[in-house]
């Protein structure tokens, strides 16, 4: 799909929305704490690369037949399984988002969340002694 020297993006095999792309670091990394300014830069540049094609009509329709124009993106990554990790290779979500009067925009997190219900407080620590 699209690719710089550190790192390349591609559509995600689960998307969440027509569109859902992953933008991975060639060096194989767990988290975004691992990898390095470069590729911290390297990513975010396929991040606009991969909006600006989305947003782009001629691009859209070439890649994605009758997919409309996005209006609005959610970017972010987990890090760690409790954290909702499920691929230890870092890597960027870049998620358009679609005008829907019907859906509330905070769906896709508020789904996340109560899918993998985490506990309301903190393991308990052992005590001092």
């Amino acid at each position: 799909m699209a690719h710089n020297d550190l790192a390349f993006a591609i559509r995600d095999i689960k998307p969440l929305f027509p569109g859902h792309t992953l933008v991975v670091p060639f060096r194989l990394i767990p988290d975004w704490w691992s990898a390095s300014t470069a590729e911290r830069l390297a990513a975010f540049a396929l991040v606009d690369q991969v909006r600006a094609d989305l947003l782009d009509d001629r691009r859209r329709a070439e890649h994605l037949p009758g997919v409309p124009r996005p209006d609005g993106f959610n970017v972010g990554f987990n890090a760690g399984s409790h954290a909702g990790q499920t691929v230890m290779h870092m890597h960027l979500h870049v998620i358009p988002r679609y005008a829907d009067p019907a859906a509330d925009p905070r769906a896709a997190i508020i789904e996340a969340v109560t899918t993998n219900p985490q506990p309301d407080r903190l393991p308990e620590q052992e005590p001092d002694r």
